[in-house]
């Protein structure tokens, strides 16, 4: 063993061994002044769904599972851009049927503006 070196194994050396694997994704903020230099803030905005996760294991099937999973991504994504819930899911949902699916994408909340009525 090198003093002051860890030694294989131990718990310092996983923890360099992890951020060494993954240097371009841990140094990223450095490079795009958007991105933040950790998630805690995300991470305390999907906390309730977190905490209450064995209630979703009785969802009903995988599928109703995965369907509650992308309307709790959409709610959530509406908030994170600014957007009233209620407001954002009734315009999509009933604009859906109608748009073309070659922009669908302008329904995604970080896309989405209020269908404006004349």
């Amino acid at each position: 063993m090198i003093p002051g070196r860890p030694s294989n194994g131990s718990g310092t050396a996983r923890a360099i061994d992890y951020s060494l694997k993954r240097w371009v994704a841990l140094t990223h903020y450095l490079s795009d002044g958007q991105v933040p230099i950790d998630n805690n803030w995300i991470e305390n905005q999907i906390r309730p769904i977190a905490i209450g996760r064995k209630n979703w294991l009785f969802a009903g099937s995988l599928r109703a599972g995965k369907r509650a999973a992308a309307i709790m991504s959409l709610i959530q994504s509406a908030k994170l851009n600014g957007h009233e819930p209620l407001a954002y899911l009734k315009d999509v949902l009933t604009r859906l049927p109608t748009q073309p699916a070659s922009r669908v994408g302008e329904l995604l909340p970080h896309r989405w503006q209020p269908q404006t009525t004349h």
